[in-house]
């Protein structure tokens, strides 16, 4: 099946694209999704060697703020069977699980945001499922052309 490409939204105060980077080999586990539709993209959609863009949500200046790729097949969400975590589900088990996520690797740091005002200013992003009016979705998926649009946006990215 072809590379696909997604988004995937994270609070920097949670977890930021500096985390990832200082985390052990650069990967960490893409945990916590609560949303149906985000973990469907997530389940069905996502393949070991897709890519994404990673967002800083909910911050001063939202955006894209790097790339990360997807190595792990999707599986059951572990903190959603931990009564300590934040994420926990009592209607979640290990035989019924409701929640999945991903590990994701760091693949690059872009020098500068790419905002979410820029976003919204590029006619050729018109249709992009982040700016729909409303939309809340913290994992979804970005078609090659706003790939490569995007990309085209960023200035000079701080490779690994």
């Amino acid at each position: 099946m072809a590379k696909q490409y997604w988004l995937m939204k994270s609070e920097p105060d949670a977890f930021s694209i500096d985390d990832l980077i200082k985390a052990k080999g650069q990967t960490s586990h893409w945990d916590g999704v609560r949303n149906y539709q985000a973990r469907n993209f997530i389940k069905n959609g996502m393949k070991v060697g897709d890519l994404a863009f990673f967002y800083h949500s909910s911050c001063k200046v939202p955006g894209i703020v790097g790339t990360v790729e997807i190595i792990t097949p999707p599986q059951p969400d572990p903190s959603a069977f931990d009564p300590k975590s934040p994420y926990f589900d009592a209607k979640s088990t290990q035989t019924h699980p409701r929640w999945y996520m991903v590990d994701v690797k760091f693949k690059q740091k872009f020098n500068d945001p790419i905002t979410l005002e820029s976003l919204r200013m590029n006619p050729l992003l018109k249709g992009f499922t982040l700016l729909n009016k409303g939309n809340r979705l913290s994992v979804m998926p970005v078609s090659f052309a706003q790939w490569q649009t995007i990309l085209k946006m960023m200035s000079s990215p701080k490779d690994k």
